[in-house]
């Protein structure tokens, strides 16, 4: 049962702070680099994408035209054009640009004439493999892409009110119905192999009220898992492959059981919280509490033994998956820019249907953190995987990690996480605040003005997460307001007025009566702080982490004398705020904290203790980390006494 809703994409206006400086990168830069990327237009190394080429030549086999080129790229390609539009819905709403819409009109009247007359949309089928139309849903894609160009199609509409691309998806979303809910047996019992087309229907439901989209939806997150063996007999039927998956592997994809009976995320890590955001959503629409639980066994899952301290997720390169419990190294670490999105995603889920500061502290933790690092500052450079821990000569090198590169490359293959993070922070208001009838939640510190459905309208002012003052004027109406406290916060003041008032916490969020011209204000603990892992994880004894507010920090070479290995926090000791970081172009400061330094020794085993000095280790907020050539990195340190 839904508690509360997201907020309307347009409700949120940002004001001068942190997260309006990141949209304001992603309509100067990030959306027109990515444009060109699609168009095949980027300068330098970028790596060929021709997404929008395949739709062009799509729309020439539909139209019976013989195709320029053919197919290129990964067979889910389309999802980039796809999370590109939804991309620019979100910064037209916030930044309304003719040019830019434009530019996304004339995309979707391309991919429109793509789709046949029977509504299927996928240009590796249509151009490449006609007669192999949804016979490998284990690996191709179909119901991924159509799930991204779903929820591409609803955005722009909502923001534009344009409904060309709505109109297309609404047809193919009729396809898909004819084919899993009116075909035949054995696709009757399918399910996506990469789990998206059902968030995205429960989209499309919520906003058109067209019940295909629900029955989809739930028929998708019931089948799945009813048969472990589904894909093993679906490779049996065909004699092709796209990657060569013998389909065996059921807890890859999710479908190893029926999903209310699942205790473990397991299998490829954005699949899982795909999944698992869809059953959410799921679960509070049609109220099913089976579901409901299933859903949080899942999260606690992943966040209570297999999550990262930086908020990502998914520890192996080997199918970019959960592995077991506390394994969690941080120089092999995988966590995928697009998993630690999708966690967000199933927090914000989770959220609707309880207001329980542990799914918000821990998208705070995931955005902040797992998520801004997969963007250079300035926006031109991408990270796939994030690990913890980077030795430049080893990283991207040696073969156990060489998926764990020391520099953002400008583009690749893959590119599915690029215009991930463009969706995501042009969309972040939706995420910060929430409403029901009676009440407003603030869920994320983003200082901007939301005129909420409820009638309250509130302007929030913030440097956050630079600083730690975060206020809020009461511009319209009289409601409740509930006002998250970060766990991480050892102390907080919150006053109305300019004095103390009576609120009531509940789940970690503080609740209060507010009317137009109240002014409230919430000040938080902005001392760092150090964070200590379990003793289950092994890769991890001894060592500590520090954070300030719910920004994790790292240890750089640049700023270390180019060595953070050989460095060792003091236990207790003194954490420093240095002020601006050398290179850095952001307001957040450079901390330092005691430290000692082992000397060097020709050996590679000795039987001499160590020798240690006396060093101050200079730390940056991770998100920044390798902006400024290659170097090591590392967040976790050994501690020691002085």
């Amino acid at each position: 049962m839904k508690i509360q809703n997201q907020i309307r994409q347009e409700a949120f206006k940002p004001r001068d702070g942190f997260i309006k400086s990141y949209q304001e990168l992603i309509k100067r830069t990030v959306i027109p680099y990515q444009y060109d990327v699609l168009w095949d237009k980027a300068e330098g190394n970028t790596e060929k994408s021709h997404v929008v080429k395949n739709f062009i030549n799509a729309g020439k086999a539909v139209a019976g035209e013989d195709t320029d080129d053919g197919f290129y790229g990964m067979v889910f390609q389309d999802s980039d054009a796809a999370k590109w539009i939804e991309a620019v819905a979100y910064s037209l709403s916030i930044f309304p640009d003719a040019e830019l819409e434009k530019s996304a009109d004339e995309l979707i009247e391309i991919i429109a004439r793509a789709q046949d007359k029977d509504g299927y949309l996928d240009t590796y089928f249509t151009i490449k493999d006609k007669d192999k139309r949804w016979s490998n849903l284990c690996e191709g894609h179909e119901l991924y892409c159509s799930g991204h160009m779903i929820e591409a199609a609803c955005a722009y509409a909502e923001t534009t009110g344009k409904t060309k691309l709505l109109d297309v998806m609404r047809k193919n979303v009729e396809c898909i119905h004819r084919v899993f809910l009116e075909g035949d047996d054995f696709h009757r019992k399918a399910v996506p192999g990469h789990p998206e087309v059902e968030l995205a229907l429960m989209k499309m439901y919520r906003l058109t009220g067209d019940k295909k989209c629900l029955e989809l939806a739930s028929h998708f997150v019931d089948e799945r898992g009813k048969d472990p063996e589904y894909y093993k007999k679906e490779v049996a039927r065909r004699d092709w492959s796209v990657w060569g998956s013998d389909g065996a592997d059921s807890a890859y994809m999710q479908a190893h059981l029926p999903v209310r009976e699942q205790e473990d995320a397991k299998g490829h890590a954005v699949r899982a919280v795909y999944l698992y955001t869809a059953m959410a959503d799921l679960a509070s629409e049609i109220n099913d509490e089976k579901l409901t639980e299933a859903c949080r066994r899942l999260w606690k899952s992943i966040t209570e033994r297999q999550s990262y301290v930086s908020g990502g997720i998914g520890s192996t390169n080997l199918g970019e998956a959960f592995t077991v419990d506390y394994d969690l190294p941080s120089d092999t670490a995988y966590c995928e820019t697009c998993a630690a999105i999708g966690l967000m995603f199933f927090a914000s889920r989770m959220l609707e249907m309880d207001v329980d500061r542990s799914y918000s502290d821990q998208m705070e933790k995931s955005f902040y953190n797992a998520v801004l690092a997969g963007m250079q500052l300035d926006g031109k450079r991408f990270f796939y995987v994030n690990p913890l821990e980077v030795i430049p000569g080893i990283s991207g090198v040696a073969p156990t990690h060489k998926h764990t590169l020391p520099q953002r490359p400008t583009w690749y293959a893959c590119a599915c996480c690029p215009p991930n993070v463009a969706r995501l922070l042009s969309s972040f208001g939706k995420y910060a605040y929430g409403e029901n009838e009676s009440t407003v939640f603030c869920h994320l510190f983003a200082a901007g003005e939301i005129s909420f459905q409820n009638g309250l309208k509130i302007k929030c002012d913030t440097l956050y997460p630079d600083g730690f003052a975060i206020s809020y004027e009461i511009l319209e109406g009289k409601k409740k307001i509930a006002i998250r406290i970060p766990s991480w916060s050892k102390s907080f003041a919150l006053t109305k007025n300019d004095e103390p008032l009576q609120f009531t916490m509940e789940k970690g969020y503080a609740y209060l009566d507010v009317k137009a011209g109240d002014r409230v204000k919430l000040d938080l603990d902005e001392s760092p702080y150090r964070v200590y892992p379990s003793a289950k994880v092994p890769a991890l004894s001894n060592q500590v982490a520090i954070f300030r507010g719910p920004v994790l920090y790292c240890g750089e070479g640049a700023d270390n004398d180019g060595d953070t290995i050989s460095l060792r926090m003091i236990r207790d000791g003194k954490i420093s705020d240095e002020g601006k970081i050398p290179g850095l172009e952001i307001q957040s400061p450079m901390l330092s904290a005691e430290g000692m330094r082992q000397m060097p020794q020709e050996e590679l085993y000795s039987s001499k203790r160590p020798e240690y000095e006396l060093k101050k280790i200079k730390l940056i907020p991770y998100f920044a980390w390798g902006n400024r050539g290659e170097n090591q990195m590392r967040v976790w340190f050994p501690e020691m006494q002085k």
